[in-house]
């Protein structure tokens, strides 16, 4: 039953993902162009170069604002890792020790507590 909810969880992220693929190819592409404004503005001397620059980097900035939806394919991302994370990870606690004493070392670390 947890493989199910895995294999369910992993499928609607990767809709998700998927059908996000554009806003983040758009995010990208802004960030990308907005990092090189931001660096021709910071060399530039003129005031009117950096009234240009800070321009055009306000308008990239907004294209950046408008791939909003990107982030849930980021979020979609990270959903995806986590499950391929649980989906390999060793099952633990299912199995029992035949080691008498086993349970014995928890519950007497429990009582010195008190």
């Amino acid at each position: 039953m947890k493989k199910f909810g895995l294999l369910l969880a992993g499928g609607i992220a990767a809709l998700v993902l998927i059908s996000n693929l554009g806003p983040l190819f758009g995010l990208a592409v802004s960030l990308f162009v907005l990092y090189f404004i931001v660096k021709q503005f910071l060399v530039s001397d003129s005031t009117f170069k950096k009234i240009i620059w800070g321009a055009l980097g306000f308008f990239i900035l907004m294209a950046a604002a408008s791939n909003v939806p990107a982030i849930l394919g980021i979020a979609a991302a990270y959903v995806l890792y986590l499950v391929y994370k649980k989906w390999n990870a060793p099952e633990t606690g299912s199995t029992t020790s035949n080691d008498p004493f086993a349970n014995f070392e928890k519950q007497w670390s429990e009582l010195k507590k008190y």
